[in-house]
């Protein structure tokens, strides 16, 4: 289905945004109309102005709209093109990590905080208990500090939230693993115990970072919500294969990928003005570098016991290519609006450095 972007109105600007380059010829300061074959370009990421000025901020309005030749499913996504793969371990296989549940209580679970010792979103988040206009001045103060932020990086930032907040589908996919799943929902294995506790800090992040992007009135939350609820809807499949020695290899390349690209955002955060903000993406960071160390020592552990079954694992993940949980991001506008959010992927390497 061949669908078309109309670039309309286009006010006079003090500073020029940093559209995706898809002509040659950029739109002038009058009112344009121009017509492009091109990825959708995501709202989730569109620049929300209300009288606020600085070098990365513009007060004009740019407007987007779509054309589209037929409605779209609530449930539409990205068609997956790999082949899909289940159940393919062995019923054998199954007895190994039976055999590794005393090893992961003393290893792996002691790897989680107890809920006392946690940080919650609100201790970086403006108190809502304190007077409206204490309150008020908080809010105003973080709003503020992300007016230095560019807006190409709020592209990476919204991504990696929405990334985060899809967190029900990867809770889920661990729970297709054979041999380490949830059997009841609240089933007492350590493996089971490890999954929900996981979820349970994760489920932070995302919370976290979607507030500080509604309070920093700098993103169109609802395409945001849209965009989540998409993706949610949509799944993942990362060829895991209900496999756990798939899974767990797959985790763990996982976590060092978070853990690298909330450690950019942090750095970042810093360099352009909002400490605060740096210190909500580097606490994140250190969630996933701990929760990166209890993967690869479970990997570490299955590469001692079983040596061939773990090295089939990872030689398997690396011909298949460790894709990403929000691969399937999808915003309602077309399958590559995922592309168009990380503005066709350039910005994203820019801002992380590769």
């Amino acid at each position: 289905m061949v669908k078309k972007l109309l670039f309309v109105s286009i006010n006079t600007m003090s500073h020029p945004l940093n559209f995706p380059n898809f002509s040659k010829t950029p739109p002038n300061s009058s009112t344009t109309a121009t017509t492009m074959q091109a990825p959708r370009y995501s709202l989730a990421c569109t620049p929300i102005v209300t009288n606020l000025t600085h070098r990365h901020r513009v007060t004009p309005t740019v407007t987007f709209r779509r054309t589209l030749q037929q409605p779209i499913s609530a449930v539409a996504a990205p068609a997956l093109t790999k082949p899909q793969k289940t159940h393919s371990l062995p019923p054998e296989k199954i007895e190994v990590f039976k055999s590794l549940e005393d090893w992961s209580t003393q290893q792996v679970l002691p790897l989680l905080k107890p809920v006392e010792e946690c940080w919650q979103p609100q201790n970086f988040l403006p108190d809502p208990a304190m007077p409206v206009d204490e309150f008020n001045e908080q809010v105003r103060a973080l709003r503020e500090r992300t007016a230095g932020l560019p807006d190409e990086y709020f592209v990476v930032l919204v991504g990696d939230m929405i990334t985060e907040d899809a967190l029900p589908t990867y809770q889920t996919m661990i729970n297709t693993l054979d041999g380490v799943k949830d059997e009841t929902g609240a089933s007492s294995s350590p493996w089971a115990l490890w999954t929900r506790a996981w979820t349970a800090e994760e489920n932070r992040h995302g919370d976290l970072l979607r507030t500080y992007l509604y309070l920093s009135g700098r993103v169109d939350m609802l395409m945001i919500e849209r965009t989540v609820q998409y993706l949610i809807g949509s799944g993942m499949d990362p060829g895991t294969e209900n496999n756990p020695y798939l899974g767990f290899v797959y985790t763990s390349f996982q976590e060092r990928a978070t853990f690298i690209s909330h450690g950019n955002t942090a750095r970042l955060a810093k360099e352009s003005g909002d400490p605060v903000l740096a210190r909500i993406c580097g606490t994140i960071a250190s969630d996933e570098k701990r929760h990166e160390i209890a993967y690869t020592k479970i990997v570490e552990k299955l590469l001692e016991v079983d040596p061939t079954g773990a090295m089939t694992a990872i030689s398997d993940l690396m011909k298949k290519k460790i894709t990403m949980p929000a691969h399937l991001m999808y915003d309602g506008t077309g399958p590559t609006a995922f592309r168009a959010l990380l503005w066709c992927g350039s910005t994203a390497r820019r801002v992380h450095g590769s």
